[in-house]
């Protein structure tokens, strides 16, 4: 779902555009902003992918959010609305790329029509095969797979060298030593079948190639796979982007990355078939913490509410343990790769390697299955105790009493029974979290209807990007977001008509609606009379 946001220091033409376009038919969030300044709150709080905006405005005009637009949003699709008088200011405007106008005179379908156009060059945009092959020109696989094998003993427990600015120097990576660097972790089991390892290395190393495309200007990252096939991202600022002299620039990194991953996500999706997830540290680690900050953003991505596809979500990262105190890890690659199984929910995968594991054919001593039996018990037990689940696993404590099973088929037969279960209450977890959420949302809707309830600002109270919070809510409720909320709002302007002796301007208020208009346009169209109508007949 693409993000629309409109611009004009007059309210009725804001309302207006903002009326026609939600009746318009187009899959789209729309925002409202009566002000250059308050659009620039917007463009700082989210990813916008469509500007619908005055050219002239006291204060910030158009051209000036333009130019914030260029460097922030370079995606962005600018519509500018000018009167005839605006000749000079669209001659500047219109020599950029993605920036198109119209006469406010033209009338909403015009309007229409050009957010339409905007919509399907975003389309278009995102089917990038010109970006998988301008990446692939930049850096070939072997790079890619280079950088992993250097970064996987950071990510995975070593000690950063003293002079790790000499070890960037000579392998030629673009980051600073001397910076902290955002952690990212892409994850693309969901839905996914059992694939062979060549296949989800291919798929791995695609996605990592194609999001090259999108750090382009105002970042630098460096992809890689981590030791399980899975993307990483390590990502910083440009150094001539910390230097700008905006307020509160850290605060707007955040929603920056969150924006640029859910624009990756769909590229996936449109060029690869692939969907990604997407687990971010909220804020930059220093170097000799990259091991302990990637270990808790691992272990969070477990913890998703509803299926985790296309999601963005943030880890925050105040708790993250020191470099040295770092949870040991074991040697044997087994039972690594099991744990990560079991902690992303790839059951197919686990299940996979639990067969190869298991085998009892006379090639295998008894040794090796007693060995296997233990390691897999380990892995269950670990998975049991570090998410506090003992009591709602039955027989957990009998993992490690291998003797109590009368043969070997018995005893991995009751190890795969624990593990299915597991598996299973992940399942059910990630529903009632879901539902939990949602909740949440619902709850805190009812609380605050006189607020702004816009979608980012909601995402941002249950700490998941907006998308995917539109997806989840329509998932459980049955209903849209936006459409929730409305009718929220005009069953508590029913109470108060019935019950209260608040004018209804003051009504509207109270409900949310800034404009008395747009509270009798909406309350009519929901009810079929105005809120003074509805009143009079609640009395008679």
């Amino acid at each position: 779902m693409y993000r629309l946001l409109i611009v004009d220091d007059e309210d009725m033409i804001t309302d207006g555009l903002y009326e026609a376009l939600s009746g318009c038919g187009m899959d789209l969030d729309l925002y409202k902003a009566y002000s250059g300044r308050e659009a620039l709150g917007w463009l700082h709080r989210t990813r916008v992918d469509i500007v619908l905006s005055d050219i002239r405005m006291p204060g910030i005009d158009g051209l000036q959010l333009l130019s914030i637009i260029q460097r922030n949003w370079p995606h962005c699709r600018v519509i500018f609305l000018t009167g005839y008088s605006d000749f000079d200011s669209v001659y500047q405007a219109i020599q950029t790329p993605g920036v198109n106008y119209l006469l406010k005179s033209e009338g909403y379908p015009k309007v229409i029509q050009a957010v339409r156009q905007a919509v399907a060059e975003l389309d278009d945009s995102l089917r990038v095969n010109d970006l998988i092959q301008r990446a692939q020109e930049k850096m070939n696989t072997l790079e890619v797979l280079a950088r992993g094998e250097y970064f996987c003993h950071l990510l995975h427990g070593a000690k950063p060298a003293p002079n790790l600015e000499e070890d960037f120097r000579k392998l030629k990576l673009p980051l600073d030593a001397s910076r902290p660097v955002y952690v990212a972790l892409g994850d693309m089991s969901n839905g996914a079948s059992v694939l062979s390892y060549a296949s989800k290395q291919e798929s791995a190393l695609a996605v990592t190639l194609l999001a090259e495309g999108f750090w382009a200007e105002p970042m630098i990252s460096l992809g890689m796979l981590d030791r399980f096939g899975e993307p990483v991202w390590l990502i910083q600022p440009r150094n001539d982007r910390e230097e700008e002299d905006e307020p509160d620039k850290a605060s707007r990194m955040l929603p920056y990355l969150e924006g640029q991953f859910e624009l990756i996500q769909e590229a996936c999706i449109e060029s690869l078939k692939l969907s990604v997830s997407i687990t971010l540290g909220d804020r930059p680690c220093e170097w000799p913490k990259l091991s302990s900050t990637y270990d808790k953003i691992r272990q969070h991505r477990q913890l998703r509410a509803g299926d985790g596809d296309h999601l963005v979500q943030t880890v925050v990262l105040e708790a993250v343990e020191s470099h040295g105190s770092a949870r040991v890890r074991s040697p044997r690659e087994r039972s690594d790769a099991l744990a990560a199984h079991l902690d992303a929910g790839r059951r197919d995968d686990f299940l996979q390697l639990f067969d190869e594991l298991t085998e009892s054919d006379r090639e295998h001593s008894a040794t090796f299955l007693q060995e296997s039996y233990y390691t897999i018990a380990l892995v269950l037990l670990a998975y049991i105790n570090r998410l506090e689940l003992e009591d709602q696993v039955s027989g957990a404590s009998a993992l490690m009493r291998r003797d109590e099973h009368p043969t070997w088929e018995a005893a991995f037969a009751y190890l795969r029974e624990a593990a299915e279960s597991l598996f299973e209450l992940r399942r059910s977890g990630e529903r009632n979290r879901a539902a939990g959420a949602i909740r949440k949302v619902c709850e805190y809707i009812e609380e605050h209807l006189a607020e702004d309830l816009s979608l980012v600002r909601l995402a941002g109270f249950i700490h998941f990007n907006p998308s995917y919070l539109s997806r989840l809510f329509k998932q459980e409720c049955g209903t849209n977001l936006s459409d929730y909320i409305e009718t929220m709002r005009i069953e508590r302007a029913k109470e108060l008509l019935k019950n209260g002796e608040w004018k209804v301007q003051e009504i509207g208020l109270r409900v949310g609606y800034e404009a008395s208009q747009s509270f009798t346009r909406f309350f009519k169209k929901a009810t079929g009379v105005t809120p003074q109508e509805y009143r009079e007949n609640a009395r008679a």
